[in-house]
């Protein structure tokens, strides 16, 4: 093959590749679909009469949707010079100027998103999927398969039905060993929540690397190192070996964890202290240890599941295992997310795990 065709070759596969990029054809159909809807308006009820104005809304709102912020501006541009060039055709009338003056103003609240969206790094409709799956994952808190005669179930509720959340859930299980670690971030909704998706990658990475009593110190660590204002954060750290089922509970702040005795249906506190992760450097959190039995049951939470406004924390606690009792956690069916949804309303971002041996 000769240098001049592999050099067509080449530039026949780029411009097949540019074709199929998805923005690309975005922009295609939008700038058509304006052509279109201009020429009709213009046609039926003359240029400048309050249809057109609103026609052209339609395809400035769907850019806003689906393109990317240096595309969304040159499109934004196009349908205002498209509206100046046939208003320079007409004498305006004050309902005339008063309707373009809106469209303009619409443009540049468009563009006034498309910088927001650069600076936060969303680029278009597909960054934003990509960042409503991150946080999809992060709400989900990925318990891993269990093996038989255990059971477990999590749930996240976000404050104020937003997507982010400043609470997380992550699990690992290495062979016989089931690690969780349930947090709760300082702040609530898309504050929090962007501290909260880097910090459940990092405490991902840690469990199953260091050992059960390692992982608070090396999470502290991380926070510290972050240097965040205000960035500290809660968490209660589980660890249960699935073949005998011994346990280890370490907390940094947060809210005791429960435990519920088969023997006799009673909860009970798990005594375990520590500080809030993120402040000090070199300190120790005590372990509360045992063996869950068959029967028995752990569950973790945030503050938000136990808190609210006029309700202390020895009450709120009792709401919880009130309402635990009242519908069983089997693992199956979502049970931890309707024992959450069992309880009152909070303003506070929520989580919840359960944990059981059968």
């Amino acid at each position: 093959m000769s240098s001049h065709a592999f050099a067509d070759r080449l530039r026949s596969n780029a411009i097949r590749r540019r074709f199929r990029d998805p923005e690309l054809r975005a922009v295609l159909w939008l700038g058509l679909l304006t052509i279109v809807l201009t020429v009709l308006a213009a046609a039926q009820t003359g240029w400048l009469q309050v249809v057109p104005v609103a026609v052209l809304t339609v395809p400035l709102l769907l850019g806003a949707v689906l393109l990317g912020p240096r595309t969304l501006s040159w499109f934004v541009v196009f349908v205002m010079v498209m509206i100046v060039v046939a208003a320079s055709q007409v004498t305006l009338s004050d309902r005339d100027a008063a309707a373009i003056g809106v469209h303009f103003l619409l443009g540049a609240i468009v563009l006034s998103v498309a910088m927001r969206r650069t600076y936060l790094g969303v680029g278009g409709l597909n960054d934003e999927l990509m960042l409503l799956d991150l946080t999809h994952k992060l709400d989900q808190g990925a318990i891993p398969p269990m093996p038989p005669g255990w059971l477990a179930d999590s749930a996240v509720l976000p404050a104020g039905g937003t997507r982010f959340t400043g609470d997380f859930v992550v699990a690992a299980r290495e062979a016989d060993r089931l690690e969780i670690v349930v947090v709760d971030v300082s702040g609530k909704g898309e504050r929090a929540g962007t501290r909260a998706l880097q910090l459940s990658g990092a405490f991902g990475g840690l469990l199953g690397a260091v050992p059960p009593a390692e992982f608070l110190p090396a999470a502290n660590r991380y926070l510290l190192r972050q240097d965040w204002q205000e960035g500290f954060a809660t968490a209660v750290y589980l660890s249960i070996d699935l073949t005998n089922g011994a346990y280890e509970i370490r907390s940094a702040g947060h809210p005791p964890a429960l435990l519920r005795r088969a023997a006799t249906g009673r909860w009970e506190e798990a005594e375990s202290n520590g500080p809030v992760l993120g402040l000090i450097d070199d300190v120790e959190f005590d372990a509360c240890e045992g063996v869950l039995g068959v029967g028995d049951m752990v569950m973790l939470y945030t503050d938000g599941v136990v808190e609210a406004r006029g309700v202390d924390l020895e009450r709120g606690i009792g709401n919880l295992v009130a309402t635990a009792d009242h519908l069983a956690v089997t693992g199956r069916g979502g049970g931890a997310r309707r024992l959450l949804e069992g309880l009152s309303a909070s303003s506070d971002d929520r989580a919840l795990v359960a944990v059981g041996r059968r």
